[in-house]
C-alpha cells in the first residue's frame, strides 16, 4: 500500500496540486522535493499531472496522463481548507506546497516535525525528525527497521 500525498505549488492566493501515489512521506518525497526541486521544476511536475510518485527527477517519473488516462490534471485550490480536502479526498497523508521559492510540509496526523492539517517550511520539519539521516534512497521497509531496534 502506498503512502499517498499532494504536491503542490501557489499562485498568488490559489495552489494548483497533484496527486503522488506512493512513498509520500517526509523523509522520501519530503527530501526529495527539497534536494531536487525549485520553484521551476515544482511547477513542471504539477503541470504534468497525478502520477506513481516522486522520483529524483521528472524523467524519471510515471505520469498517469502518459499511459493514456484521463481526469488526472493538476486541481485548484482557493484556500488552505479546500486544499486540505482535496488531500483527505485522495487519500493523502503527506502534503507538500512550494511557495515563493520555499517548500512547506505538512501531514493529517500527528508527525514529529509536522503541524497535523498545517505547514511547516520543509528544511524546518526534516530536521527535526529522528530519521533525518536516512536518505531519499530508503524504503518504508527499512525505516520501520530502524524505527523498531
Amino acid at each position: 500500500m502506498g503512502t499517498r500525498s499532494r504536491v503542490g505549488v501557489m499562485h498568488g492566493s490559489t495552489c494548483k496540486s497533484v496527486y503522488c501515489h506512493y512513498d509520500g512521506y517526509l523523509e522520501y518525497t519530503g527530501k526529495l522535493l527539497l534536494d531536487n526541486y525549485d520553484s521551476a521544476l515544482a511547477n513542471q511536475l504539477v503541470a504534468l499531472g497525478d502520477n506513481s510518485g516522486v522520483q529524483n527527477s521528472l524523467e524519471g517519473m510515471n505520469f498517469y496522463s502518459d499511459r493514456g488516462e484521463t481526469d488526472v490534471s493538476w486541481q485548484v485550490a482557493h484556500s488552505f481548507e479546500e486544499f486540505l480536502e482535496q488531500v483527505h479526498n485522495c487519500g493523502g497523508e503527506y502534503y507538500y506546497i512550494m511557495r515563493d521559492g520555499e517548500w512547506y510540509a505538512g501531514c493529517i496526523y500527528e508527525a514529529k516535525g509536522l503541524v497535523m492539517n498545517g505547514l511547516t517550511p520543509l528544511a524546518d520539519a526534516l530536521a527535526a525528525n529522528t530519521i533525518e539521516q536516512l536518505t531519499a534512497e530508503t524504503t518504508e521497509t527499512q525505516i520501520a527497521e530502524v524505527l523498531f531496534k
